[in-house]
């Protein structure tokens, strides 16, 4: 999954991509996670995008604009379609992987069914650099943070695997799979490095517990 990313530079990428606009579908650096593409100007797009670089840029949404052409946030991620297929009835099931960050310019106009954006990853170019393999500091503190946010959400996972992954894997899977709102996921996409956008996910995951212990409060005395 890294390998591409090591072989990049921020000045191989191209410096316009086409955008896939998603609120609450994150794609983090060095992290993949599928889609299906059922929409006919996203389907264009794939069409497009498989005949070139296959980068595209997932994009958060801000407040404003028409349902149509919302507007977009102004930092987004690049991300390679590392695997494609197509299904009986036309819908492309692709898998994304993250590859760097970027800072949008400004949007293209053109005859296009979907969205393009010149973008800079200058400021972003350490995404391109190999995960590391330790962040310095033990799992625990997030171990203990999500155990209550998922009680309070009514989400079970595989604690055996999460404690089995790396840190740094954990943390980006966690982001992407977790179900944060969109203004939360952006915070979490514009940290500055790996160890801060852990002490974002693990400040998000303690105050959703608190939130959830405090509503369970009243049933326990």
């Amino acid at each position: 999954m890294n390998g591409d990313n090591e072989a990049l530079k921020a000045e191989d990428l191209p410096q316009v991509i086409p955008l896939f606009p998603l609120d609450g579908a994150l794609v983090l650096p060095h992290a993949s996670r599928p889609f299906n593409i059922f929409e006919p100007r996203y389907l264009n797009m794939l069409d497009d995008v498989m005949a070139a670089e296959r980068i595209i840029g997932m994009v958060q949404t801000a407040p404003g604009g028409t349902p149509e052409r919302p507007i977009l946030a102004h930092v987004g991620c690049a991300a390679r379609v590392t695997s494609f297929g197509e299904s009986p009835d036309g819908r492309y099931l692709i898998t994304l992987t993250g590859l760097c960050r970027f800072a949008l310019r400004d949007e293209l106009f053109s005859p296009l069914p979907y969205r393009q954006a010149r973008v800079d990853f200058p400021r972003y170019a350490r995404d391109l650099e190999p995960l590391p393999a330790d962040l310095g500091d033990d799992r625990q503190r997030l171990m203990d943070a999500l155990n209550p946010y998922l009680e309070h959400r009514g989400l079970k996972v595989d604690w055996g695997a999460l404690y089995g992954a790396p840190i740094a894997q954990l943390v980006n899977s966690l982001a992407m799979a977790l179900p944060f709102d969109h203004a939360e996921l952006q915070a979490i996409l514009e940290a500055e490095d790996l160890e801060a956008r852990r002490q974002i996910l693990i400040a998000l995951l303690e105050i959703d517990g608190a939130e959830g212990g405090e509503d369970a409060g009243p049933a326990r005395q």
